[in-house]
């Protein structure tokens, strides 16, 4: 696998990460698009991996989780 392969697999990975966070607390996507400063529309593409999060993005959208971005990314690479 190519290293851009390898990093839009661990972005979609972390997206999928932080939706099942999301969902476990209970939270809709209007909630945390409010949160973090986002259209619902805009979490509801970066969770279904239809577009690659910048860090300020990850960062606000895990503050809203209130989650450890790094305990996601590595989740999300395999360096657990």
């Amino acid at each position: 696998m190519s290293g851009n392969a390898s990093i839009q697999e661990t972005c979609v990975k972390v997206a999928q990460i932080l939706h099942r966070k999301r969902v476990e607390q209970n939270l809709s996507l209007t909630r945390v698009a409010e949160g973090c400063g986002l259209s619902r529309q805009g979490v509801s593409y970066l969770e279904r991996g239809m577009r690659i999060p910048n860090l300020d993005t990850l960062l606000r959208i895990a503050a809203v989780l209130n989650v450890d971005l790094a305990e996601v990314i590595r989740e999300a690479s395999g360096k657990e």
